[in-house]
């Protein structure tokens, strides 16, 4: 039970904006992860962006693009903690993808991979708004760059 009002207190401290997309945005990560499932990349690969190949460049954002994209790095973080499904770094960088272009925020979502000792493969994705990381963290530092993504959007 405190467990419960500890996490409503903590919701009631963030902001109106985090609280509002709250809800859509834990639905975005189940749509997502329903779509990762069902759809081929090669039907989902036209509708993430203009496809830069293996040139991960990140588009500027502006001061307001910026900050907007972190507030939607904070509440992809905070919605995935509570799915009870994998929520993992592809369905963030989805979500966050819809999110961003929504608000018309300029964005690059790259694919990388990282070959681990031994014949194991990690597999990762990313999306950057200028200089703000919005989900997958430090993509660009552990992973080698096969695709990206940058947003269509004109600004």
């Amino acid at each position: 039970m405190f467990r419960l009002v500890r996490k409503a207190c903590n919701f009631a401290r963030r902001s109106r904006f985090e609280q509002a997309w709250f809800l859509p945005c834990w639905l975005l990560l189940g749509i997502s992860r329903l779509v990762i499932l069902a759809v081929p990349f090669r039907r989902l690969a036209p509708w993430l962006g203009t496809p830069m190949a293996t040139v991960a460049w990140v588009p500027l954002a502006g001061l307001d693009g910026e900050a907007k994209a972190l507030s939607i790095a904070g509440i992809i973080l905070m919605a995935s903690r509570y799915t009870p499904w994998n929520s993992d770094c592809f369905p963030q960088a989805l979500t966050a993808r819809i999110l961003l272009g929504f608000y018309g925020i300029p964005y690059c979502l790259c694919f990388g991979v990282d070959k681990k000792t031994g014949a194991e493969m990690a597999a990762h994705a990313w999306v950057s708004a200028g200089k703000v990381r919005v989900s997958g963290g430090e993509g660009f530092g552990k992973f080698t760059v096969v695709g990206c993504f940058v947003s269509s959007c004109p600004l």
